[in-house]
């Protein structure tokens, strides 16, 4: 399995109580998986847990086969803010992480050049390559989401992490990033784990969905997603995507009403 976690608690303080108790999960190589629930939920404390930002009070986590001790290089991350720096273009923004993180930071001088013919095939992958000598208060939101996933996967991560990445962008923004976000994982195969509050984004994007409980944040349910590939939007008019939003909604409405 490349994400296991074996019954982790959490707790960010001795008095504060269980942030997420007892989640057992595991995703296999370049599966792609979602997580719902109400706010306050964990899905968040389940990122920094993932990767490594956090370490679990009780439990373990493993990614990769190795067990999450630190901060963990093979992962992309992408929020909700595209937190874009203002005074860099889009292409020097895709490029950031391979400025600071290693290897990559070390070589950079030497190979700008590759590593610019990498950021512009991404670039050119989301649409944006027009766009990459533009700065982000150029950009609309969509654009500038675009270019936040972009350099998340610019070092060529083995998973990437998605905290509520279009949750600010209008519905039709939303759904054009959700094909985006499709293809870039139909042809790179990477893990993504994608925490969202929108049951239709999780419906159409995910191979496996996760249910969260209020706080302390627990796994409800797991649903394994029955829509075959691969899906266009024309799916999410369907009755059996109908279907499987209505029972996610049912488990959410059990877990606010419980």
């Amino acid at each position: 399995m490349f994400v296991d976690f074996q019954n982790v608690f959490l707790a960010y303080g001795e008095s504060s109580g269980f942030a997420v108790e007892d989640i057992t999960l595991q995703a296999r190589e370049g599966e792609f998986i979602a997580i719902v629930g109400p706010s306050g939920c964990g899905k968040s404390t389940f990122m920094k847990l993932a990767t490594g930002l956090k370490a679990p009070s009780r439990g373990t986590v493993a990614i990769n086969g190795e067990r999450v001790v630190g901060p963990l290089k093979i992962v992309g991350m992408a929020f909700q803010a595209p937190t874009l720096l203002p005074w860099r273009t889009t292409l020097d923004n895709v490029l950031l992480p391979l400025e600071i993180v290693e290897p990559y930071r070390s070589s950079f001088k030497q190979k700008r050049t590759e590593y610019v013919a990498r950021a512009m095939k991404l670039l050119k992958t989301v649409g944006l390559e027009q766009y990459a000598h533009q700065f982000p208060w150029q950009l609309s939101g969509g654009m500038q989401q675009r270019a936040s996933i972009c350099r998340a996967l610019i070092h060529e991560p083995k998973m990437l992490m998605l905290d509520e990445p279009f949750g600010a962008l209008d519905a039709f923004t939303r759904e054009e990033l959700w094909c985006v976000l499709r293809d870039l994982w139909t042809e790179r195969q990477f893990n993504v784990i994608l925490v969202t509050h929108d049951l239709r984004e999780a419906a159409f994007l995910a191979d496996t969905i996760y249910v969260m409980s209020r706080r302390p944040g627990r796994i409800l349910a797991r649903r394994e997603n029955p829509l075959p590939r691969p899906r266009d939007l024309e799916v999410t008019y369907t009755e059996p995507f109908s279907e499987l939003v209505h029972e996610l909604r049912e488990h959410i409405g059990r877990v606010r009403n419980g």
